[in-house]
């Protein structure tokens, strides 16, 4: 069964990555995993990892987070030229405005901000699986998301084409019992519109799916950045 994999990069990191040693992530060899845990007759053909360049005037390491990225797109490329795409976006910064936090509100009383959206990739991750579908390039679409902004997505390819099987990987982390630190919840809209759905990512697959530290290439060697 021919499956593409469409991933939420901004999602994957605040669900799954973030504060963790296991950004080095081989998306490939995880979700392959996941998938064919699922679905047996799977095969992953291409994964579309939506993302957008880090604003490094923002990043806490400045220049070295924007590096950073910079290599592990190199080493998933290097690694995967046929079997995975990189997607961008982009970040846009902006002043606007929120309400003062008083109860009962005062919509009068606001606070300056500034406003850091990742632009493009809900709209581009809904455009490409459409398209997929509407070509015949896939046969199973998995998500990996948990943004109610695909909800319309999902309803839509299920109406248009009953045949596609859809999968859910849900980007977090596995509820650990005895826990005080609070998992991000799951989004259950999302699986009405799904043959299946994985709730979690364990720690356990994070850790056996990194890539080499060092990669090989025609030139340079690409590192693992050292501070992850």
């Amino acid at each position: 069964m021919k499956t593409i994999c469409y991933v939420d990069g901004f999602n994957l990191y605040y669900g799954c990555l973030k504060a963790t040693g296991y950004k080095w992530l081989d998306l490939y060899k995880l979700f392959a995993w996941i998938i064919n845990e699922n679905n047996p007759d799977a095969e992953l053909h291409q994964i579309k990892f939506f993302t957008a360049p880090i604003k490094t005037k923002l990043a806490s390491r400045g220049d070295a987070a924007g590096a950073a990225q910079n290599t592990y797109h190199r080493a998933l490329n290097a690694l995967y030229p046929e079997h995975i795409s990189i997607c961008e976006g982009y970040f846009s910064l902006e002043e606007g405005s929120f309400l003062e936090y008083l109860n009962p509100p005062d919509k009068t009383l606001r606070v300056k901000i500034w406003r850091l959206e990742e632009k493009q990739s809900d709209v581009n991750i809904a455009l490409e699986a459409y398209r997929d579908a509407s070509y015949g390039a896939v046969e199973q679409a998995i998500f990996v998301t948990n943004d109610t902004d695909q909800e319309p997505t999902l309803k839509a390819l299920r109406h248009d084409f009953p045949e596609l099987k859809i999968g859910i990987i849900l980007p977090i982390k596995e509820p650990q019992s005895g826990s005080t630190i609070k998992a991000r919840p799951g989004n259950n809209r999302l699986s009405v519109y799904a043959d299946w759905t994985r709730g979690y990512i364990r720690a356990e697959e994070l850790k056996q799916s990194q890539l080499p530290d060092v990669i090989p290439t025609r030139k340079k060697a690409i590192r693992k950045p050292v501070y992850w």
